[in-house]
């Protein structure tokens, strides 16, 4: 269905169409081209390279949604790394490409002058051609995923892509990792929330947010449905009294929503593993729980192990870079052998456990056969303990690919050799070409996906 504007003689025709028509596609290096002269910028080859990949593609052809892969880490072409000029440019170009779902610029060099183009694009109508008559979609952008980690963003670029997001009705993942947008930057995201019905999953680790946007946060996740997973890694904490915590603790009590959670390195200790567990005894949601690298010890271990016993939701348990030691793992292999039958996947990796401690861990996945992963490397290894897990992996018990540990034997003795398996293998890269199908190789929620981007 079409609203016709206007056709006389050979006056450009303009038809409102609903989000589902898609267009014939466009020629995306041609136009770029095209654009970067009417700019008077000069092209960037490696921009220029993606889109000519991206007309080649069955899934454009098809009418299917691409995302289009321009991370200045790729280490198998030569990279040019998108400015801010660059990225007007690109804009520019997509507001008529609707078939572009997804845009990956990690890595690059834009600043917050280049991210007001990228606010632009998230609000206005998308248009696309099709002979000679202009389509607007009845919808803000199409894109549905965005990665803008690791630029330059500050402050005052999160206003702007925040305040694209009061009224954009597409955008389903945001990835900000490791752009210093700081407090006030969080507290944008934090405002967005109480508005933005659409986003389902958003990353502001390492950011620099601080107390005031993590308990901002928190209270607007007690009333917001619609997001799914939140990172909120490594915020800049000045107190001891695990005030954060608590608050994303009673936020729990009260949100049905959330399925992953990430609290890494928020300097959470026995009483925040206490406040944290008694919340998940009430939330039937969360299935992916993160409190890598903090400060949780062999006692504090206790309340999740418990936990275990009751909890019949979480299916996926970071606790990286503790110290939860042989104590902690006994606590955890007891409830995981004897009562829990929904964790799937656990990392103890650097956890000063040794050889009593995994070999409980090795025992539990014999008697619990619904636990497929586990991360282990980085503790102190016997004999015993490498025996034990060589086993479970030649048994087949333990799929190769779903641990991060491989054994060989030299003089009869059995070792253990890293792999580089884990929950968070693709969190800073993505390989450049292909997708990532197998769950195996990165646990995270591929393991139950929320969504096709999570």
């Amino acid at each position: 269905m079409a609203t016709l504007l206007g056709c006389h003689g050979d006056a450009v025709t303009v038809c409102f169409v609903f989000r589902h028509v898609m267009s014939v596609p466009p020629d995306l290096h041609q136009q770029y081209l095209q654009t970067c002269q009417n700019l008077s910028q000069p092209e960037n080859h490696f921009v220029a390279r993606v889109l000519q990949e991206a007309d080649k593609s069955d899934n454009i052809r098809q009418t299917k949604g691409i995302t289009l892969k321009i991370a200045g880490n790729n280490h198998l072409v030569p990279v040019q790394r998108v400015t801010d000029g660059d990225v007007q440019v690109l804009a520019s170009v997509l507001r008529r490409a609707v078939f572009v779902t997804g845009l990956d610029l990690r890595y690059n060099d834009l600043t917050d002058v280049g991210v007001r183009h990228v606010a632009t694009f998230l609000q206005v109508p998308k248009c696309f051609y099709y002979r000679s008559v202009v389509y607007l979609a009845m919808e803000n952008s199409t894109l549905r995923y965005l990665n803008l980690m690791f630029n330059d963003i500050g402050t005052s670029g999160a206003e702007l892509i925040a305040n694209a997001l009061h009224s954009n009705e597409t955008l389903l993942h945001l990835r900000l990792t490791g752009n210093k947008i700081g407090n006030k930057g969080g507290m944008y995201f934090a405002s967005m929330l109480q508005v933005n019905c659409t986003l389902e999953k958003l990353d502001l680790g390492d950011c620099d947010v601080g107390t005031q946007c993590l308990i901002a946060i928190a209270s607007v996740l007690t009333q917001n449905k619609a997001v799914k997973a939140i990172n909120l890694n490594r915020p800049l904490l000045y107190s001891q009294e695990e005030e954060t915590t608590v608050h994303i603790a009673l936020m729990l009590k009260n949100n049905s929503s959330l399925v992953e959670l990430h609290l890494c390195k928020h300097e959470i200790k026995r009483f925040g593993v206490e406040r944290l567990c008694e919340a998940l005894y009430e939330n039937c949601s969360l299935r992916y729980l993160d409190l890598s690298c903090n400060k949780v010890t062999r006692e504090d271990v206790k309340f999740l192990g418990e936990l275990l016993k009751q909890n019949q939701t979480l299916e996926i348990l970071d606790l990286n870079s503790n110290r939860i030691e042989d104590d902690g793992a006994i606590y955890l292999s007891e409830a995981l052998a004897l009562y829990n039958r929904t964790l799937k996947a656990l990392s103890v990796v650097s956890n000063n456990i040794s050889g009593k401690g995994l070999a409980a861990l090795s025992q539990a996945m014999k008697i619990n056969v619904e636990l497929s992963y586990i991360y282990i490397w980085g503790n102190n290894f016997d004999e015993a303990a490498c025996t034990a897990f060589s086993e479970l992996i030649q048994a087949g018990r333990l799929k190769p690919d779903c641990t991060d540990v491989e054994p060989y034997e030299v003089d009869g003795h059995v070792h253990l050799a890293e792999l580089s398996h884990g929950l968070k293998k693709h969190y800073y890269w993505t390989p450049s070409y292909g997708e990532v199908k197998n769950a195996a190789a990165n646990a995270s929620l591929a393991i139950a996906a929320v969504s096709e981007y999570f």
